[in-house]
């Protein structure tokens, strides 16, 4: 397993904490996505401003418009499936919200030119299989459409948010996540400012949490995340991405002392099995290839080349 993508599945760890965390904060859901976010781009930009190398190579305009774009993407994705959350639910909004790696995974070979193999769609639909389990009774009782709509909308935002940022070129991992995260901080602030108006009420006690939030789970999990987004194969971001919504599920076992079922348990281990069958399938082809092919002559490539 490389290194870029031990990054990307520690950043979906943290972001699967986020749940947790955002539970110990008594501010609507709205305000937790702006002050989340601004604390983020602060943290990245006293980074940025920290390592003072001029010497790195200027983006294109090109690059910095696309990394807004998704930037601006993942800002609307996050405030439409909060909102989603306080009319059907997190275990609703999740599982529908994380229909979007299926999304960016079916665009692929069309955008990337990436190859479907038959080892990735059957890994797919092993993690899909996982996630149901997990989820399995989230659907019972009556469903609020729009809350269901909504988390449609997030999850399509979501591929874009990852679309648009794997087209972009020339940003290395400190300023794609800035500019991402800033997009995103404006996005959600006029938002928020314009649907429920500006009006911040933070109460002594949830200045830990919002400071945890903002600056490891959004801050460095973005970093981490956008940092290495650009370097994985659209399919390993498609699979592995459902990490997150398992991560968050046995976080909230360890922490908040939730009960699991045994069925959840299968589900979280058709996940991780599903996400490594998948990821592996190519390196383990890419080294058969290299043990296939000699990289010195044979003795049966000499006979033949004198004759």
């Amino acid at each position: 397993m490389n290194k870029d993508l031990l990054k990307f599945i520690a950043s979906l760890l943290l972001f699967g904490a986020n749940g947790i965390v955002a539970a110990q904060i008594s501010l609507p859901s709205h305000d937790i996505v702006v002050l989340r976010t601004l604390l983020g781009m602060l943290l990245l930009a006293a980074l940025l401003l920290a390592r003072r190398d001029r010497n790195r190579v200027r983006p294109s305009a090109r690059s910095i418009a696309l990394v807004s774009l998704s930037g601006m993407f993942l800002g609307i994705s996050w405030l439409l499936l909060f909102e989603a959350y306080t009319l059907v639910g997190v275990g609703v909004s999740s599982v529908v919200y994380y229909c979007g790696p299926i999304l960016v995974m079916a665009l692929s070979p069309i955008l990337f030119s990436e190859r479907l193999t038959r080892v990735r769609v059957l890994g797919f639909g092993v993690v899909l299989a996982g996630v149901a389990l997990v989820n399995g009774n989230v659907f019972g009782g009556d469903l609020d459409p729009r809350g269901v709509a909504l988390s449609a909308l997030a999850a399509v935002c979501m591929a874009a948010m990852i679309v648009f940022n794997k087209k972009a070129e020339g940003l290395d991992g400190l300023n794609n996540a800035f500019v991402q995260i800033a997009a995103a901080c404006a996005t959600a602030i006029v938002g928020t400012a314009a649907l429920h108006g500006v009006s911040l009420n933070v109460q002594p006690g949830d200045w830990a949490p919002i400071l945890l939030l903002g600056l490891v789970n959004t801050g460095l999990g973005c970093y981490l995340y956008f940092g290495t987004l650009g370097k994985l194969r659209t399919q390993t971001v498609a699979v592995c991405g459902y990490i997150e919504p398992i991560a968050a599920v046995v976080l909230s076992v360890l922490f908040l002392g939730e009960a699991m079922t045994a069925t959840q348990v299968l589900g979280a281990v058709l996940v991780v099995a599903g996400a490594a069958g998948a990821e592996c399938s190519g390196q383990l082809r890419r080294a058969a290839g290299l043990l296939v092919r000699p990289t010195h002559p044979t003795w049966l490539g000499i006979l033949r080349r004198a004759k």
